[in-house]
């Protein structure tokens, strides 16, 4: 067995059980005794935790994540540590890996289904790199998918840690080295752009079903990030909207300078992209990456379905899916120098005049055409002078304090702000600007809309509504905002917490909810009852009877005298619960016992009750009121009692009450009834009934 579970870690976090397993730490589910909820707890390995300096980054690295808060992220809660241990305490997501979802689905995923992972995906980053955080490992191995259908991204700044005790690629390395930038594969500096290489990678492996590199080893696989281009989404499947594979394509340049220069500008186009999937967006992949013809010693051409690949329609029919890289020997580029001087010499030598004559009448066509273009321009110009046209600067991301008014950013612009919104950027954050970054406008257009941040958005904490009744609970979630919320689906006995009052919640108390959410009551049912039948006491005398009621845990109520010509004086020959009826215990039961034939007080007999039903002597009546809530159209009323009997209604109402309801209700003893709302418990009250004189 596991020495860490049921070891509670602080005097706050129990161990409960260990639900996974990586490369530097062991991950428990626990519960945290503080807060009563459920946590993940990561724990560094063992034999990592004897690395003082490895404990110390981790301990750090987790300390920066604990910073990050987005919806995407996968929250962390607490850093701590111990003499022997170093650990984190996360978020409980309950879902799977992107990588269980895609193979699930047959590891292609639906283009539409893609995108709504992907822009996720963008968003934490985007918050991720605004805090100056690179996650460095983006695979779908590191994104959770919840049931909503929802993203979370985890194990941010792990890889950090990892590369100060691991230089090597490794057989351990392959699950990621799928999905490395080119600069990462080097052991170059890396920024926020690496990132979205890695995005890109796990956008093409959902579209396309593929990785777009294969290989035996880390070592194989990482050289053809350095060296190589992949297949074109489209050539494997057609369907892929030409914007979403340029999307992918510009993501992974091998370049970082021809990527997104950052998270935002990938999901601006990510955001354009799903308003208009036929949008046009220009992006041309690199033929190869080859600086110089000479290096070039074999073209592998790659094919699907026995179909020659094409790089770019728009660079002809050039068959080169994938280009390796391939230092020249010596001796081999002497060979081909000798080659292009023998080329050159055939050049020189005598050819037919019939080539020539052709290339001279092609030269005098476009020195002809080039001349006329020239004078139109002129004569154009002189018509209708041209206004200059200027490139419009980037100043999304920026404060709007330290943008504005600074001519090293802004050169001729000014700002005007033209809206805001809550986003999870400081307030002042420049987040969307007209027009965009480096497009061209007039000189005379020199103003750039902005829409600014206003910070994020106020938090709300789920509150305890434990032992609270239903009403309550509804009272302090409406002022907290608006919420949906389910307070007829669960419910269940408790001991201790009274008909109708809260249990529990979900989420529970001190967890960060925002408006809209679905909120689960649980809802108290009370003590649960035990049911005993009843038996027949007719024929009994007095004390047998009173005996009897009792050994069945029933309560003795009233006990009247009236005459009977069939029953004997002194026996008892009415009950007010039928025998072999099932009943709740401390239920009242009424007798009367007989003063013999004609020896009665003149008042009528009452009818014995039959099996089931529910007998009237000794009983009272009683008005309830019962209130209705404020707001809303209120269709059915009903008011039942203990045994779900409806005592009231159903009534019909297009609009509410305005007083709420009265209802004249007949029993002994004490007794529970409930006001149901459109078939929904909404209220109880306990009614007690004292027998009359």
């Amino acid at each position: 067995m596991d020495r860490y579970i049921g070891k509670l870690l602080d005097n706050r976090y129990e161990l409960l059980e260990l639900i996974g397993i990586g490369g530097m730490a062991r991950v428990y589910k626990a519960r945290c005794h503080r807060l009563n909820r459920l946590v993940a707890v990561k724990i560094l390995r063992d034999d990592l935790a004897q690395d003082s300096e490895l404990r110390r980054r981790f301990h750090e690295e987790s300390q920066a994540v604990a910073m990050l808060s987005h919806t995407n992220i996968v929250a962390v809660y607490d850093v701590s540590r111990t003499s022997e241990l170093e650990y984190i305490v996360m978020e409980l997501i309950d879902g799977i890996t992107l990588k269980q979802y895609m193979q699930k689905k047959g590891n292609q995923l639906n283009w539409r289904e893609a995108l709504h992972f992907i822009t996720q995906i963008v968003k934490a980053l985007g918050h991720a790199h605004s805090r100056g955080i690179i996650h460095r490992d983006i695979k779908p191995h590191n994104i959770m998918v919840l049931r909503d259908g929802s993203v979370k991204v985890a194990d941010f700044g792990i890889a950090r840690v990892m590369s100060g005790s691991h230089s090597t690629l490794t057989q351990e390395a392959l699950g990621s080295v799928h999905y490395i930038s080119p600069e990462q594969a080097r052991g170059s500096h890396i920024d926020a752009r690496s990132d979205l290489y890695s995005a890109g990678v796990v956008l093409y492996e959902m579209i396309t079903g593929r990785l777009p590199f294969e290989g035996d080893t880390p070592v194989s696989v990482a050289i053809q990030h350095i060296n190589s281009i992949p297949l074109s989404p489209r050539e494997i499947d057609p369907n892929i909207p030409e914007a979403l594979e340029a999307i992918t394509m510009r993501a992974m340049a091998p370049d970082p300078d021809q990527r997104y220069s950052s998270a935002d500008e990938m999901l601006a186009d990510l955001e354009e992209f799903r308003k208009n999937p036929n949008m046009n967006l220009e992006y041309h992949p690199p033929i190869s990456i080859l600086d110089e013809p000479d290096e070039v010693e074999k073209t592998q051409v790659l094919s699907t379905g026995g179909s020659k690949s094409r790089a770019s329609a728009a660079h002809g029919a050039m068959e080169a899916t994938m280009v390796h890289r391939t230092p020249v020997p010596p001796a081999r580029r002497q060979q081909r120098e000798v080659e292009r001087d023998d080329e050159e010499r055939d050049y020189r030598q005598p050819r037919s005049s019939l080539p020539m004559v052709g290339a001279v009448i092609a030269i005098l066509i476009f020195v002809g055409a080039l001349l006329y273009m020239m004078f139109s321009s002129v004569f154009s110009s002189i018509d209708q002078p041209q206004s200059q046209q200027i490139q419009v600067p980037k100043v999304v991301g920026y404060l709007m304090s330290e943008v504005d008014g600074n001519t090293s950013i802004l050169g001729s612009f000014t700002l005007e702000k033209t809206g805001e919104r809550e986003d999870d950027s400081p307030a002042g954050t420049i987040l969307e600007q007209t027009p965009k970054q480096n497009s061209t406008v007039s000189q005379t257009e020199t103003t750039i809309q902005v829409v600014v941040s206003s910070g994020p958005p106020e938090e709300i904490l789920m509150p305890d509504l434990t032992d609270k009744p239903l009403q309550t609970a509804l009272n302090e979630l409406n002022q907290l905002g608006d919420f949906e919320v389910d307070f007829t689906s669960r419910s269940e006995y408790n001991e201790t917490i009274e008909r109708d009052h809260v249990i529990s919640t979900i989420p529970v108390a001190d967890t960060v909810i925002k408006e809209g959410d679905k909120i689960f009551l649980t809802m108290s049912l009370g003590k649960k009852s035990e049911l005993v039948t009843m038996m027949d006491i007719r024929g009994l005398d007095e004390d047998g009877a009173i005996k009897a009621i009792q050994g069945l845990g029933l309560t003795v109520g009233s006990t009247e005298r009236s005459s009977n010509s069939e029953y004997p004086e002194g026996e008892v020959w009415f009950q007010s619960i039928a025998p072999n009826q099932e009943v709740e215990k401390g239920t009242v039961v009424n007798i009367i016992i007989s003063t013999g034939s004609g020896e009665g007080d003149g008042e009528e007999e009452p009818e014995q009750p039959e099996e089931g039903e529910q007998g009237t002597v000794g009983t009272v009546n009683k008005v309830i009121h019962f209130a209705l809530p404020d707001t809303g159209s209120v269709v059915t009323v009903e008011i039942r009692d203990s045994r779900d009997i409806v005592v009231y209604g159903p009534e019909q109402k297009d609009t509410n009450f305005d007083t709420g309801i009265d209802a004249t209700v007949t029993g002994s003893g004490s007794e529970q009834y409930t006001l149901y709302i459109d078939g929904k418990s909404y209220s109880s009250q306990v009614v007690e009934f004292e027998a009359e004189s």
